[in-house]
C-alpha cells in the first residue's frame, strides 16, 4: 500500500505544508515586481521604457528580494521531494508534522530575516537543513 494516499495523515500533512511553501514563493515573484517598480530598476530595457525609465539599473533592495527567491528555489524542491520519500518511511503522524511545520516556520522566518538583512537567517537556513538531514537520513535509513 502507497503512503501517498489521502487516507494517510502524514501524507495529507505533507501535501498541506508543501502547499504553503509554494504560495510563499508564489509571493517572491510579485514582491520582486513590486520592488523593481518602486525603485525604478529594471532588469530589461523594454521593461524600463514601458515605465518611463531609460536604461536598467541594479538597485540592492531589489537584488535582495531576488536572491531571497533564488534561495527558496535552490531549497524547497528539495524539501518536496525529500518529503515525499520521507512519507514512505511511515513516519509518526507527529513527528512527521513537526518536521514539516518547522521546516515551513524556518524558510517564511529565513526570507524575512534576508528582507531585512539580519544575520539570524543563517541559524533559520540550517535550521529548515537539518529537517531536510533529518528526512533523508530517514529515508536512507529505512531503504537501505
Amino acid at each position: 500500500m502507497s503512503g501517498w494516499t489521502l487516507d494517510n495523515p502524514v501524507f495529507t500533512s505533507y501535501v498541506f505544508w508543501s502547499a504553503v511553501l509554494a504560495a510563499k514563493m508564489l509571493i517572491m515573484g510579485p514582491i520582486t515586481g513590486y520592488f523593481r517598480v518602486t525603485r525604478k530598476a529594471f532588469a530589461n530595457p523594454e521593461d524600463a521604457a514601458s515605465m518611463g525609465v531609460k536604461g536598467t539599473k541594479i538597485n540592492e533592495n531589489v537584488e535582495r528580494v531576488r536572491r531571497a527567491h533564488q534561495n527558496d528555489l535552490e531549497n524547497i524542491p528539495v524539501f518536496w521531494m525529500s518529503g515525499l520519500l520521507y512519507v514512505l518511511t511511515q513516519p509518526s503522524l507527529f513527528t512527521a508534522s513537526v518536521l514539516f511545520r518547522i521546516y515551513t516556520i524556518a524558510r517564511i522566518l529565513h526570507t524575512v530575516l534576508y528582507l531585512r538583512g539580519s544575520f539570524l537567517r543563517g541559524p533559520s537556513y540550517m535550521v529548515g537543513m537539518v529537517v531536510k538531514i533529518i528526512m533523508v537520513g530517514t529515508v536512507i535509513y529505512t531503504f537501505w
